[in-house]
């Protein structure tokens, strides 16, 4: 399937459906249609790029630099859709967010968490919130549902995977640690579409909460072409 981005005026039209249709949009979340250059224009304010540069060079003094960004730069091309045309609007990258938790990297879209990077001694570890139906037998959002099996085939070392209920409904959250295993997780098609899904759904509830954390200089490596 071929298409192409625009920019819609429509009244009352909100989400991706200002950039994509629908049907657009179904093919991606199926993988039968690359997304990421759909729109090559990039808007960015100089000033709010400055503001967290210095984050960015601090990030890059950390021994996990490498390998956060490689895996940003994978999860930029392969989860998130037209991303040009919707940083900053629709999904943001927060560098060393001052939180509790202390990640390295946070991606956000309206006011929802979508995937983070920590410090794990030298290495790294991730967390992915997701919808829960997309991991149960049945497909509904019930815990007693958990397909273990499915959650032990998207990575090699399902020691490097544990998971959590947020609160909420059809939430869930998985825990991959290691770099290898993170890139093995995008990779399975299951957890793909599983994350490619969850991110439609928040990118079409509506504009960004956290446009005023986001690091340009992390979006460089997440909207670089492979």
């Amino acid at each position: 399937m071929s298409g192409k981005a625009w920019k819609s005026n429509a009244p009352g039209i909100t989400g991706l459906r200002q950039f994509v249709t629908q049907e657009q949009q179904r093919a991606w979340l199926d993988g039968e249609l690359d997304l990421f250059d759909f729109g090559t224009t990039r808007s960015e304010n100089i000033e709010h790029r400055f503001n967290y540069a210095a984050r960015f060079e601090k990030l890059l003094r950390r021994p996990q630099a490498e390998d956060v960004l490689e895996i940003l730069g994978r999860y930029g091309r392969t989860c998130i859709p037209v991303p040009r045309l919707t940083e900053r609007d629709y999904w943001s990258a927060s560098c060393l967010p001052a939180t509790s938790d202390k990640p390295l990297v946070r991606v956000n879209a309206s006011w929802m968490e979508l995937f983070a990077l920590y410090a794990d001694s030298d290495g790294i570890r991730s967390r992915f919130i997701l919808h829960l139906s997309d991991f149960t037998t049945d497909r509904s959002p019930m815990q007693d549902q958990l397909d273990r099996d499915l959650l032990d085939s998207c990575i090699a070392a399902p020691g490097d995977l544990s998971w959590f209920f947020p609160r909420g409904a059809d939430m869930f959250g998985i825990n991959v640690r290691g770099a290898v295993s993170i890139r093995e997780f995008l990779a399975h098609a299951g957890a793909l579409r599983a994350i490619r899904r969850f991110n439609l759904t928040h990118m079409n509830r509506g504009r960004n909460a956290y446009q005023t954390s986001h690091s340009y200089s992390v979006a460089d490596h997440m909207l670089e072409a492979p």
